[in-house]
């Protein structure tokens, strides 16, 4: 049995009923067998992969907190610290009832590559709870994210473990977290990304994974001969990656004809008013029912179904394993020829195979979305200067991290015989880098 094989079984046997996590562990593993076969006696000798799969560092703690009736609510929290081989852990704090350990797992292990794409010094790690700031007060908020801040407040810090946000963790919560470590630490530190401007945050952090996304796909089409401009787009989800990934494929040129949420789905043929969708779930916090209302002759349609719709281009960007082999079917029966995800590996394995084999250029997630947890380091950048970057001057970073990210993985790629297949040259360029600091720094 190979190397890879071995330590796969023995990650499915350990860590059983996380099924996210073996997923992504075999994701990645599968990229790097070439890399893995030329180098096995040394990688074996020195458990070079078993010490990449398994977290440096596995934390879980109670969160209790009051709610607005006066009865005590009890949460479970979580951070992982995976990797810190090429700098201070970095990855965020996702808020949802589907949270366990499995998934924060599956998303620190893929933190890791991610964050070694973009050329910055950060390692890997992610972190969360079990809680829905849906259908909750400012009040009961603030109560939950003291109590989750004042057991995590004890875990990380500005050169040891920089969390940001992620699903249900946005500018209110990380606000408040912000302000009960400081309570607690008595620091003013660049400890958290995606801070409010008035205290330390990024401009551009709020657009900076939809920006991203597209930097990165407008260079994948420009370098294979294609442009963005004029495609039909398709798009999932309806929160901070789809809105301004919408926002920045039409400042390029496109026509974004979908979106979606928990509910339903979008078809709006003249093309999604931004500023409509901004309303409606940034300020409004409502449902895509109410999108009708602004564009009398879009489509709302109950239950899943984006991808049904013909489409040059296709970015998943709500949640894992959303896009399925039957609707990888559907999109290239209707001609797709691009797919990059804007979620955490959104897309099934089978999915990604059958996308590949019918030649649609495919950019996984770790390196297609990899613009919001640059522009957080960017963001510590600041903190650490004491200074606050211009719009164009963050923007810019942004796209110049982006671009120079596809071709890293696109080198990767061909260096391994595997050209055009940016999933492997992902995999493969993130690991090199953190593998050589791992060999730097002995058995730790």
């Amino acid at each position: 049995m190979s190397y890879v094989d071995e330590v796969y079984e023995r990650i499915v046997r350990e860590n059983p009923n996380e099924p996210e996590f073996h997923q992504a562990v075999k994701e990645v593993l599968d990229s790097l067998r070439p890399v893995v076969q030329a180098n096995e006696e040394q990688f074996r000798r020195d458990a070079l992969l078993e010490r990449l799969v398994n977290p440096e560092r596995q934390i879980k703690f109670r969160i209790p907190w009051i709610d607005d009736n006066g009865n005590v609510q009890v949460n479970t929290g979580y951070r992982v610290q995976f990797n810190s081989a090429i700098g201070p852990y970095k990855g965020g704090l996702r808020l949802h009832p589907s949270v366990n350990l499995g998934i924060i797992k599956f998303l620190g292990f893929e933190q890791i590559f991610k964050n070694s794409l973009t050329g910055l010094p950060i390692g890997g790690g992610k972190g969360g709870a079990d809680f829905d700031p849906k259908g909750k007060s400012d009040r009961e908020i603030m109560k939950f994210c003291q109590s989750f801040m004042t057991e995590l407040s004890k875990y990380i810090g500005a050169d040891t473990d920089v969390p940001a946000g992620d699903i249900g963790t946005g500018a209110r919560e990380i606000g408040y977290m912000y302000g009960q470590y400081k309570r607690i630490r008595g620091l003013f530190e660049g400890v958290l990304t995606g801070k409010g401007l008035s205290y330390g945050g990024s401009l551009v952090r709020t657009e900076a994974t939809g920006y991203g996304l597209l930097y990165i796909t407008e260079e994948m089409l420009l370098h294979n001969g294609h442009d963005i401009k004029g495609k039909t787009v398709a798009v999932s989800g309806a929160g901070n990656v789809a809105i301004y990934a919408i926002e920045k494929a039409i400042q390029l040129g496109a026509k974004v004809v979908t979106c979606s949420d928990s509910n339903g789905w979008v078809y709006d043929p003249d093309g999604i008013d931004v500023a409509a969708l901004k309303e409606i779930k940034e300020v409004k916090r409502q449902r895509l029912t109410e999108y009708k209302n602004y564009r009398p002759d879009s489509e709302y349609h109950e239950g899943k179904g984006v991808w049904s719709v013909k489409c040059d281009v296709a970015f998943p960007c709500a949640t894992q394993n959303e896009l399925t082999l039957d609707d990888a079917k559907l999109l290239v029966a209707n001609g797709v020829t691009a797919v990059a995800e804007g979620a955490n590996m959104p897309t099934t394995p089978d999915a990604v195979d059958y996308l590949q084999e019918n030649n649609v250029y495919f950019l996984p997630g770790k390196a297609a979305n990899a613009g919001g947890v640059a522009t957080s380091a960017l963001e510590m950048s600041q903190n650490s200067e004491r200074l606050q970057w211009s719009f164009e001057k963050a923007d810019s970073k942004l796209k110049s991290i982006m671009v120079d990210l596809f071709h890293r993985i696109d080198g990767a790629a061909k260096k391994y015989g595997m050209d055009g297949n940016y999933v492997a040259g992902a995999n493969i360029a993130g690991f090199e880098k953190v593998v050589d600091a791992m060999n730097a720094q002995g058995i730790v």
